[in-house]
């Protein structure tokens, strides 16, 4: 169970636009290597934060899905190393005993997957902490998460500060309850003329 989940999405309850995207994008491959946002901060985006399942992997599946490879590839050259961070609410946080899922999906990505004690949302302060220590980032707006779930990354994006690209059906749409109640929930608050709130204002 996502304790976290279930607690932050008590927010939405005061201010429902915490969980729209800022953009949104039908698949992994759609993905802008260097994301331009209204009234983005001068010294752009320094750090990616990218969700795994049905993002830029099958569920359940540690490897880059085929089609997705040439963009992953330049979006690793354009965010090498400590800039390009892994957050999974199965891989690295405390139900992967031994962290093991989180090493094998390092190995077969080639990126670092963070270790966290809290689920998304809730591990946002962890993911800033990475950035702020590995000296990436000066302040929450220059990062962008990417993930296919609203009640999840898009409202951890928002809580963060930063900027959120939703992935709209994925490697495959799925059709689960939540994410059916997430899409509908998208559409009235887009049709509301809502929009998620502007990193650093």
């Amino acid at each position: 169970m996502n304790v976290s989940a279930t607690l932050n999405v008590s927010r939405l309850l005061i201010n429902p636009s915490l969980c729209l995207p800022h953009m949104m994008i039908p698949t992994f491959e759609d993905l802008p290597i260097t994301p331009a946002f209204p009234l983005m901060p001068e010294k752009g985006i320094r750090a990616i934060v990218l969700d795994k399942d049905n993002c830029f992997a099958k569920a359940h599946d540690d490897k880059v899905w085929p089609a997705y490879q040439q963009t992953w590839d330049t979006l690793k050259k354009q965010y090498p190393k400590a800039s390009l961070l892994i957050v999974s609410n199965s891989a690295g946080t405390n139900d992967d005993e031994g962290h093991r899922r989180a090493s094998k999906l390092e190995k077969a990505t080639g990126v670092t997957v963070l270790r966290h004690s809290t689920k998304k949302p809730g591990c946002y302060k962890e993911i800033l902490d990475y950035f702020y220590q590995n000296k990436i980032i000066e302040t929450p707006s220059q990062v962008v998460v990417v993930g296919d779930r609203l009640f999840t990354d898009m409202l951890m994006a928002n809580m963060m500060g930063s900027w959120g690209i939703w992935v709209k059906n994925g490697v495959v749409k799925s059709e689960s309850m939540i994410c059916k109640i997430e899409r509908r929930f998208y559409d009235y608050l887009t049709g509301n003329s809502m929009s998620p709130p502007t990193p650093g204002k």
